[in-house]
């Protein structure tokens, strides 16, 4: 992708950009990751401020704010939203929050930064969308956190497909395995509960790929055919806290309400066939995130746990020589990685969050629709719905609402 222009003041003269996040678990400690190193990596127009964190938990949002690098700590967000000293909101927040938290946020005249997927429903989303276009002719912005799209091999990938690497596209073939709910003891925390997360593995991991998937291909799926399940119907309830995706059981057992798996083919709008596979229960699967694109002159293949690589296959060369090559996504003009460690030094997964807010710092700046958008968002919203309606009716094939 492209280098925004950037600035040789110092850090010192640079307008601060104050940021207030609200959540402080897994995505939470992510984002402050990001937060915390993205202005000591890239030179940035403005200078991001660790400003508030809050929670609901007066002691543990104050000792996460003291671990992260917080300013000052909150236990309402409203109160969060409501202090002058914020320029930009964060929201780390469960699904059933994420709406509720924005539309307040931008009112209030701030910037949003939302963790994917953008809301737990299409009306929820489509209202996001509808305020954040209004936010920016006042000179606001709002972008989603899907995070995959910064990763360099994968902003890589996107760069070849637009300079017309893969021709036309004629398959894309994505899957996000996990494997931490295999154990059916393991208990009924909020990501297994409608009400709260929307969705389960679709939402979860599914959200992610869907973007991902349109973003390389550089077009929108106009429909789905789909098959979804929960494999593991009643789980015993949780005591205390949720770190990452760990929980301990307490007494007594309560229902899932989400899907455990979700498998769909799609259709992009020129025609170019799609698969996904998003599930919680592929035994051995940690975080396998894998994506490959086929066409007319060559295919791109990416893996999420090979992070620093992207396969290319140019379908030019002659036969005897011709067929998938690595490249070590290190190189100091390879997206994002001027400002990282001699070719050859990997990044990680904690990186792609860093990537996150310099974008958004320089969309800030510079007064421009940051990506992916409010409106991108509200866009896989309507895929994971079309998923959802599609495996209520025997798999029938759904068009993706316009």
């Amino acid at each position: 992708m492209g280098q925004p222009q950037q600035t040789d003041r110092p850090e010192a003269d640079k307008p601060p950009l104050r940021v207030g996040m609200v959540g402080y678990a897994f995505m939470g400690t992510a984002h402050s990751q990001g937060w915390r190193t993205v202005g000591r990596v890239f030179d940035l127009p403005r200078r991001p401020v660790l400003a508030a964190l809050c929670g609901r938990d007066a002691t543990a949002v104050r000792a996460a704010a003291d671990r992260h690098g917080w300013a000052s700590a909150e236990t309402d967000w409203r109160a969060l939203i409501a202090r002058d000293d914020i320029d930009l909101v964060d929201i780390c927040t469960p699904g059933d929050s994420h709406a509720e938290i924005a539309l307040a946020a931008l009112a209030a005249g701030k910037h949003v930064l939302c963790e994917k997927p953008l809301a737990n429903t299409v009306a929820e989303a489509e209202a996001m969308a509808r305020a954040a276009e209004a936010a920016y002719e006042r000179g606001q912005v709002a972008m989603v956190g899907f995070n995959y799209r910064r990763v360099p091999a994968t902003a890589l990938a996107r760069r070849m497909v637009a300079e017309g690497r893969l021709g036309a596209l004629r398959h894309v073939r994505v899957t996000y395995l996990q494997d931490w709910l295999v154990d059916p003891q393991f208990p009924l925390t909020w990501r297994l509960r409608k009400e709260i997360a929307g969705s389960g593995s679709l939402g979860d991991l599914g959200a992610h790929i869907v973007d991902l998937a349109q973003h390389l291909a550089g077009e929108d799926l106009a429909g789905v055919s789909a098959l979804t399940e929960t494999f593991v119907r009643e789980r015993p309830l949780p005591v205390g806290a949720t770190s990452g995706l760990s929980a301990v059981s307490a007494v007594g057992t309560g229902q899932v309400t989400v899907d455990d798996a979700a498998l769909f083919t799609g259709r992009f709008a020129s025609g170019a066939l799609a698969s996904f596979e998003a599930t919680r229960y592929a035994t051995g699967r940690k975080n396998a995130l894998r994506i490959e694109l086929n066409g007319e002159h060559g295919s791109l293949a990416f893996d999420l746990e090979r992070l620093n690589e992207l396969y290319y296959h140019d379908g030019g060369e002659p036969g005897a020589r011709a067929g998938f090559r690595r490249i070590l996504v290190t190189e100091p003009d390879h997206p994002y990685l001027d400002a990282w460690w001699p070719p050859g030094h990997g990044l990680g997964y904690e990186h792609t969050f860093v990537h996150q807010a310099r974008d958004l710092v320089h969309a800030v700046a510079e007064g421009s629709r940051p990506e992916p958008s409010f409106a991108d968002g509200l866009q896989v919203q309507r895929v994971l719905a079309a998923v959802e309606e599609s495996a209520e009716k025997n798999s029938v094939y759904t068009p993706v609402a316009a």
